[in-house]
């Protein structure tokens, strides 16, 4: 089954430090030899993960972020360890994370910051995580993983791929002290395993026994001149709602700070602030705000596009439109299409 999955893959005829890709073990008719290896090598403990081959990706602004390729034998393996993981930990995960799980999306997170908003959530901490993929602590997580699993060969495997290291574009090796594995399939489910304690720690009161946990003491807490709050997480990029006031938000600001602190990480300084939804919050690619129907009607927080969104697009059709270019113009039109058309479908719901 993990075979079918990478073979399905847009990567399945990318090669990482060994050479081998999908499409080359079909070919020689290798595909059952080649998992039936993988089977025997871990069953008798001699199976290491091989440092991920590491790849620059521009990025909008001249700007670049890395991407590693593992080899087809450790995709093979991170996605056979994610399907036996995955069904564990989304047992646990709180409802308030959206990124990278099943049956979730983008959307679904904008909907939330919708529901709460037109009920007086409208303090934001628009936070940001500075490297959070890669710079995850592997004790804290490796923890994490205990706490559920306690197959020790499984816990080893996961251990295995945090520190099976990078070769550059050099040949040159680096190990990897934090961080989850870059480009690897099971990356983001170990992400949204050590970020889950950031949706734990912020939900505590709306759990049974704490003082959000209902309705009525939602109501009591307002009344009484204080305020509730609501985290809604997609991977890194989340925001944290109250229908207090901006010292509620501080104070948050301050548990964030603390909690992921406690898994490596930190908040970006720069591009973490605290704002009411009146000026606007930019979220997955769209843009928030609390604004007043044209002609004086009701109050709402609509959808717009981002500036980043449009910058974005339009980079991305002056790379695919050179004004030289060998390709048949035919080639040009599919791409840009294609482009467009993924582009308007994300945001189909939003206001131009």
């Amino acid at each position: 089954m993990a075979w079918s999955v990478v073979a399905r893959n847009k990567g399945a005829r990318t090669a990482g430090i060994d050479g081998a890709t999908v499409h080359r073990i079909e070919q020689r008719g290798e595909v059952q030899a080649f998992l039936s290896g993988i089977a025997a090598s871990i069953e008798d403990g001699t199976y290491r993960p091989a440092p991920v081959r590491r790849v620059l990706i521009p990025k909008p602004g001249g700007k670049s972020r890395p991407l590693g390729i593992p080899t087809v034998t450790d995709r093979v393996v991170q996605q056979s360890l994610k399907m036996v993981l995955e069904p564990i930990f989304e047992a646990d995960f709180l409802p308030v994370s959206y990124g990278f799980r099943p049956k979730r999306r983008a959307h679904d997170a904008v909907a939330e910051i919708h529901y709460y908003a037109q009920r007086g959530y409208r303090w934001v901490l628009d936070a940001d995580i500075e490297g959070c993929f890669d710079h995850i602590d592997h004790r804290a997580l490796l923890a994490r993983v205990r706490a559920r699993i306690t197959d020790k060969k499984t816990v080893a495997l996961v251990r295995a791929f945090l520190k099976a290291g990078v070769l550059d574009e050099l040949g040159r090796q680096g190990g990897t002290d934090a961080g989850t594995p870059q480009g690897g399939i099971i990356s983001p489910l170990l992400a949204n395993i050590a970020l889950s304690a950031l949706d734990e720690a912020i939900m505590a009161p709306w759990q049974p026994g704490g003082d959000q946990a209902t309705q009525w003491a939602r109501r009591k807490r307002v009344r009484s001149g204080m305020g509730n709050w609501r985290i809604v997480r997609y991977a890194d990029d989340f925001v944290i709602m109250t229908n207090g006031s901006r010292d509620d938000v501080l104070a948050l600001k301050e548990q964030v700070t603390e909690v992921l602190g406690g898994i490596g990480l930190r908040l970006s300084e720069t591009k973490t602030r605290i704002t009411h939804l009146e000026h606007g919050i930019d979220f997955l690619g769209f843009h928030l705000q609390w604004r007043q129907r044209r002609g004086g009607g009701k109050w709402y927080c609509m959808t717009f596009i981002a500036d980043k969104a449009f910058r974005s697009i339009k980079q991305t059709i002056r790379q695919l439109t050179p004004r030289r270019s060998p390709r048949p113009l035919t080639a040009v039109i599919v791409e840009v299409n294609a482009a467009l058309r993924g582009w308007t479908y994300y945001f189909r719901h939003a206001l131009a």
